[in-house]
């Protein structure tokens, strides 16, 4: 792959907007559209050169609509699947998965992606 193709960052929304006990449970698509707005005005902190976001969301926050600088996929099933789905579709090109779940993490760096936890995005 070429220095000028975009790393693609996949953020689980569920695992991510979990990880802080602010009330997220009582209003889930809020906290993911607050999570995709955060993303879309800081991007992701240390990360140099172009970034292409997808924020990958389930169950109760599916509906959210995309941004500019964040694409929002709804997960038909599970988010997990489907960011796995993601990193495969992703084929060579270099990713950036931000989840705290182990078992993802496990899936994803078999396939080559980068993993993060949910800090990377989260102030």
């Amino acid at each position: 792959m070429t220095e000028d193709v975009p790393l693609l960052v996949i953020v689980d929304a569920a695992n991510v907007v979990g990880s802080v006990p602010d009330g997220w449970w009582r209003d889930r698509r809020g906290a993911a559209e607050r999570l995709r707005d955060r993303l879309a005005a800081d991007g992701v902190p240390g990360r140099a050169g172009p970034v292409e976001i997808v924020l990958v969301v389930e169950g109760a926050a599916r509906g959210v609509e995309s941004v500019p600088g964040v694409r929002v996929e709804s997960a038909a099933g599970s988010g997990d699947d489907h960011i796995v789905e993601l990193v495969e579709r992703a084929g060579d090109r270099p990713c950036l998965v931000v989840t705290a779940d182990r078992e993802l993490r496990r899936r994803v760096t078999e396939l080559g992606a980068e993993v993060a936890g949910p800090r990377t995005v989260r102030p």
